[in-house]
């Protein structure tokens, strides 16, 4: 899952996507009614790729339990935030079995569903393509390189640039340019 660029704002509801950089702000654009607007330094502005739920392990981070979400939901929308919290924690324990009770808290459940919703239903929330499409292309340009016929030692050579006419004032306090002096040839010495 892509979610770079999709903010939360504290004290706003919903989600944001950041669109532009001010002076003092950055400009974001709200997800569900596409309404702009200034976020200024003094907001607290999470971004949701930094995000993660704790585990009894390690941090599992959001992008990769959108994933799971995903794939579990086949791209629609999960329970709403609104339902019965032990229907909440039966879907996020099937995705996410070794999540930390003491430490995810019901409030973090409910807005964990609530984004997933609100980027499913404003198109937002799509899988990355698979790694392999990636590695496959830049096989196809190697093999275009190969068939481009090799280019000779000397010609990625520039000719080297003509010197400038020297300008000079006569007498009369005129303009006039003098040719460009060549050098002679250096001379090659034989041994006899």
């Amino acid at each position: 899952m892509d979610l770079s660029g999709i903010i939360s704002i504290s004290g706003r509801p919903g989600l944001f996507k950041v669109v532009a950089q001010g002076k003092n702000s950055i400009i974001v654009e709200s997800v569900v009614d596409k309404k702009r607007f200034p976020a200024y330094s003094t907001d607290r502005i999470s971004a949701l790729e930094d995000i993660s739920i704790y585990t009894y392990e390690s941090d599992k981070p959001l992008k990769e339990i959108y994933g799971d979400m995903y794939l579990k939901t086949e791209g629609k929308e999960a329970p709403s935030h609104k339902e019965s919290l032990a229907t909440l924690v039966e879907f996020l324990s099937d995705i996410l079995p070794n999540y930390d009770e003491d430490r995810v808290y019901p409030s973090d459940i409910k807005k964990l569903f609530q984004w997933y919703n609100l980027l499913v239903k404003s198109g937002n929330l799509k899988p990355l393509e698979k790694e392999e499409p990636k590695k496959k292309a830049p096989a196809k340009k190697k093999e275009a390189e190969s068939k481009t016929p090799e280019k000779k030692a000397g010609e990625n050579k520039k000719a080297p640039a003509k010197k400038a006419a020297a300008k000079d004032k006569d007498e009369k306090g005129k303009t006039k340019t003098k040719a460009a002096t060549k050098k002679p040839a250096a001379k090659k010495s034989t041994k006899k």
